[in-house]
């Protein structure tokens, strides 16, 4: 090999010798990087030409965009509604309640009860709850995301299905989307009643011990033994054995109520039966009051329906005994009412 070539040669091996040690410096340098990245920050040397992350500080104020903690509503323990459209003073009343979904969650089973006792009038003579009080209560729970909302009552004249069809509920219920539920027999089951003074058993209909929401629909009528039928004594219309509740009828409805309870109560006093009831018969026996008492205590909402007949809450036994049993407040003094005018 001659000189020339032979220089050539060397200068040749030499830059691939530089370029081969500046590919094995890279990848050391790079591999160390790795090792620190890796490494606990407390184990990084102070001399390391990585850096530990920068602390930032704790912001000293809340973003104005957050919102402030709403405070805590309060609500009336009862409304009264007046003078108006049935279906508006039920939505009027519930709303100023806090609306219809303080009671009703999405995907609840609600049962509506409203009394729907005998088959020989329709609602005009006010044995029978209004239909488009009803019809307006289960529209508002569908409207509050109910799963499914059934009507039901157990007559004690006439068969259900001629009690649901005469008294005009049956229609006015499926337009609003409800169901109409004839009670089975075999549905009844025997239940306990852990807080019953006097009643400490009895059948009741198993859809609504079941039920996610009970809202009590009574109409405000008079009664020859109990003086007045209300909320509190429409629960006799889901039990199968009525008869022997006469015996301690006061007492026994408290018991009753203690075991079956009305998430939201709405009294129907649009027509009321002032004499003769429960089953009226006699249009004179009717005064057209345009009223709806609506609240989740139904010791109060009995209470106040109380007075619309001239009687106090003290003159039902039922009342007195609810009262008694912590079932709710028969005082009205002792209660934030708020009454709405529509008229």
């Amino acid at each position: 090999m001659n000189e020339l070539s032979r220089r050539h040669f060397l200068r040749i091996l030499a830059a691939s010798l530089g370029s081969l040690g500046g590919i094995y410096l890279s990848g050391c340098l790079n591999q160390d990087k790795l090792l620190l990245k890796s490494l606990p920050s407390d184990k990084i040397s102070p001399t390391s030409t990585s850096a530990p992350p920068t602390e930032t500080e704790p912001p000293t104020s809340v973003p104005e965009d957050t919102p402030a903690p709403s405070p805590t509503m309060t609500y009336p323990d009862l409304t009264v509604a007046r003078h108006g459209d049935p279906e508006v003073m039920v939505r009027k009343a519930v709303e100023a309640l806090g609306g219809m979904k303080r009671f009703v969650k999405s995907g609840d089973e609600v049962i509506v009860k409203p009394n729907i006792c005998v088959s020989y009038y329709n609602y005009k003579y006010a044995a029978t709850t209004n239909p488009w009080v009803v019809a307006a209560v289960v529209k508002l729970a569908l409207e509050a995301g109910a799963k499914r909302v059934r009507v039901l009552d157990f007559p004690f004249g006439g068969s259900a299905e001629q009690a649901y069809n005469v008294s005009g509920i049956k229609s006015e219920v499926q337009k609003a989307g409800g169901k109409m539920v004839v009670m089975a027999n075999l549905k009844y089951v025997e239940t306990a009643i852990p807080q019953g003074q006097d009643l400490k058993s009895c059948r009741i209909y198993d859809d609504v011990l079941k039920a996610d929401v009970l809202i009590n629909v009574p109409i405000a009528k008079h009664h020859g033994l109990a003086r007045l039928t209300l909320a509190m004594k429409n629960m006799m219309g889901v039990i199968y054995d009525r008869p022997m509740m006469h015996a301690n009828l006061g007492q026994r409805l408290a018991d009753l109520n203690s075991r079956v309870k009305s998430s939201l109560v709405v009294v129907d006093a649009v027509r009321m039966l002032m004499n003769h009831g429960p089953a009226g018969g006699n249009l004179s026996d009717v005064k057209k009051a345009d009223t709806i008492i609506v609240s989740p205590d139904i010791v109060a909402a009995d209470s106040y329906a109380a007075t619309l007949f001239g009687l106090q809450p003290n003159d039902l036994s039922y009342i007195k005994k609810g009262a008694n049993m912590g079932l709710g407040v028969k005082n009205l003094d002792q209660l934030k009412i708020e009454e709405i005018n529509l008229g």
